[in-house]
């Protein structure tokens, strides 16, 4: 919703409350004048205008408030845009079919995958795997960053 809406239903708000305290207002004064025997000098009249001005003030402070709400400026949205960096194709010719498996398997996986996953799917063993990620890193298409026990393969940009 716009401020200016929500100033509006809040005005709108403040006139009814406003109507409705001087419609009690009007009625209690008439039931007070058929009941109190001492006149005009009887406590209730004070008391009824003390309420009176106190909820007529609330009643103010409303209407002032949907006032300020309807013509504050909402605040600007802010838009983040995220840039993605064009990817380079990298050169997979030369590589065997075993390390141009491994890259397949890095761009699925958006670019990293922890070794022991990339075992797995390649049904090969440690010392298999170690062997193969260290030709591609020496060739810098990958790199391996550690974490806790275990390595991640990372595709080098």
């Amino acid at each position: 919703m716009e401020n200016k809406h929500v100033g509006l239903l809040i005005i709108g708000i403040g006139i009814i409350v406003g109507i409705l305290v001087l419609i009690f207002n009007f009625s209690l004064k008439s039931i007070s004048e058929m009941s109190c025997s001492h006149g005009p000098e009887c406590t209730m009249y004070s008391t009824m205008n003390a309420q009176l001005w106190i909820s007529l003030s609330i009643t103010l402070i409303i209407f002032v408030i949907g006032i300020v709400i309807m013509f504050t400026k909402p605040k600007e949205k802010i838009v983040v845009k995220t840039l993605r960096e064009k990817k380079k194709k990298l050169d997979v010719s030369g590589l065997d079919k075993k390390e141009k498996e491994v890259i397949e398997i890095l761009q699925k996986e958006n670019g990293a995958i922890f070794q022991s996953t990339l075992m797995e799917k390649l049904g090969m063993g440690k010392v298999g795997i170690t062997r193969l990620l260290d030709k591609l890193e020496a060739k810098q298409l990958i790199e391996r960053k550690r974490r806790g026990m275990n390595n991640v393969v990372v595709i080098r940009n």
